[in-house]
């Protein structure tokens, strides 16, 4: 925008107003539709129990994967696009996430990060952001208060609120569950990443509670179907087990990005071969 010094003496009070206008549209401008033509993102997951990073099979039977802290240095190192860290606990014991420890991953790291966990109102995220999280992740709260995706778009912008949706097939349909998958809802999942996209959600994880830990490859025709249906980025999760699935997932679903927990924990795809095979299908990715 541009103004004539006459114009802004003489109109000052319409001028403002425009001004306002303006950086309100830039704000809840949403981000490119599902990045096509942009890289490709490898995420690993840190699902956190307890100080510890663990990795089970369908929510479930827990394991130990190591210290977390280490594990974001050795990630952020080997090339890892971005990080996802969950405290898996939190909402199921009501307890918010431990800041010390978001503090100790963010200083390991120079990649985008982002931290879930018993996120219930604008002063966990505004904490969390502080701590040095680049992005914040959302599950039960915005189900149980839709408008808290609203809130947190406004007061931070769309590109720092991710909707995370934990979805199992239920008698034909696809339905979100809460609590680490716990309790199953009324809400079937295409409907509520529609909504959520409505009310400023400015990207989307979707895990597919079926496929998770099964390493027998992502859900790609849920995927592809949500991806679809909305104009932010989706990024993959659940299935991973071997690199034919990253590149499945990439070509036939064409999401933004593919997320793996216990195939990078446990050294059974390194991220630096992950992306030349990635590289050699023709998918682009930053090497």
């Amino acid at each position: 925008m541009r103004f004539k010094n006459t114009e802004l003496y003489n109109n000052l009070d319409s001028v403002l107003e425009k001004i306002k206008e303006a950086i309100q549209a830039k704000q809840f401008a949403s981000p490119p539709l599902g990045g096509r033509g942009l890289s490709k993102r490898i995420i690993p997951c840190l699902d956190v129990k307890d100080g510890r990073t663990v990795k089970g099979v369908n929510f479930v039977d827990l394991r130990d994967a190591g210290d977390p802290v280490e594990l974001a240095a050795q990630y952020a190192q080997q090339g890892a696009d971005e990080l996802v860290f969950l405290d898996i606990t939190a909402t199921h014991e009501r307890r918010k996430t431990m800041i010390v420890m978001v503090k100790s991953v963010a200083r390991q790291l120079n990649i985008p990060f982002t931290i879930g966990g018993g996120i219930t109102e604008i002063a966990d995220a505004e904490a969390l952001l502080n701590a040095g999280a680049d992005k914040i992740s959302i599950n039960s709260a915005a189900v149980r208060n839709p408008k808290l995706i609203e809130e947190l778009a406004k007061a931070f912008g769309v590109q720092f609120v991710v909707l995370a949706v934990d979805t199992k097939n239920v008698d034909g349909k696809n339905m979100v569950h809460l609590n680490g998958g716990r309790l199953i809802t009324e809400l079937e999942t295409e409907n509520w990443i529609k909504q959520a996209e409505d009310l400023g959600a400015g990207e989307i994880l979707l895990t597919s509670m079926d496929h998770d830990g099964t390493k027998a490859g992502f859900d790609c025709r849920l995927l592809e179907k949500v991806n679809q249906m909305i104009n932010i980025p989706i990024i993959a999760s659940g299935g991973a087990g071997n690199m034919d699935h990253f590149t499945e997932v990439f070509h036939k679903a064409n999401v933004d990005a593919a997320l793996a927990a216990s195939v990078f924990h446990y050294g059974e795809i390194l991220i630096p071969d992950l992306k030349q095979e990635l590289k050699r299908n023709n998918i682009p990715v930053r090497i």
